[in-house]
């Protein structure tokens, strides 16, 4: 079947979905050593994988239902992975969350601050700051789009596992994808993998 350019941007790892998703974590995480001794297999069973939520999840999270059904689909989505999945991960955000989580009509604001009131913020150093604007300079995030770089490296400065995110267009596209992680690995951190919440849902 042929796909629209729109319909290939949001395939997952070439259409193969969650189980990809599962084993891209599970070899990275069980790649690093486990701060015990002989205890590399508790260390990759116990710990919780590590995402950072960009702007798109709270928008879709809390915003008003919508007669789009594109839009409809997403926000359901959210609303089911936030309720059923979220506590099986660590979530994290950053000030780059809250700066455009604030932004808008005052009420769409209030839901959006408080779905994340409680949620950590990732620091954003001068090395985040640096990757970010490399995202830009070496190609794949246009000018424009740098708030969507800065995402992408505070989250890869911090060692996230998932980036998760509705952002099609300059975050969550196959096509900028490989160009994304060879920066990322170009500057000496591991890219996390990025994903919609419809690509992280329980099968």
């Amino acid at each position: 079947m042929q796909l629209s350019a729109s319909e290939a941007t949001l395939q997952p790892f070439g259409g193969e979905g969650r189980e990809d998703l599962l084993r891209l974590y599970r070899a990275r995480l069980c790649a690093r050593p486990s701060p015990l001794p002989n205890q590399n297999e508790t260390w990759c069973n116990d710990m919780k994988p590590k995402i950072y939520i960009e702007t798109s999840i709270p928008s879709y999270l809390t915003s008003r239902p919508s007669n789009d059904l594109r839009a409809m689909a997403n926000q359901n989505a959210t609303i089911e992975w936030w309720e059923n999945r979220k506590p099986e991960f660590d979530i994290y955000i950053s000030e780059f969350v809250v700066a455009e989580s604030s932004q808008g009509h005052p009420e769409a604001v209030a839901r959006r601050l408080a779905a994340i009131e409680n949620i950590p913020e990732l620091d954003v150093t001068e090395e985040v700051r640096q990757l970010g604007r490399a995202l830009v300079a070496e190609g794949p995030i246009p000018e424009g789009a740098e708030i969507d770089a800065y995402h992408i490296a505070v989250a890869a400065v911090n060692g996230m596992d998932y980036i998760l995110t509705w952002n099609c267009a300059h975050i969550a596209n196959a096509v900028i994808r490989p160009q994304v992680e060879a920066v990322c690995r170009n500057h000496g951190f591991e890219p996390p993998i990025i994903c919609t919440p419809q690509e992280l849902m329980e099968g």
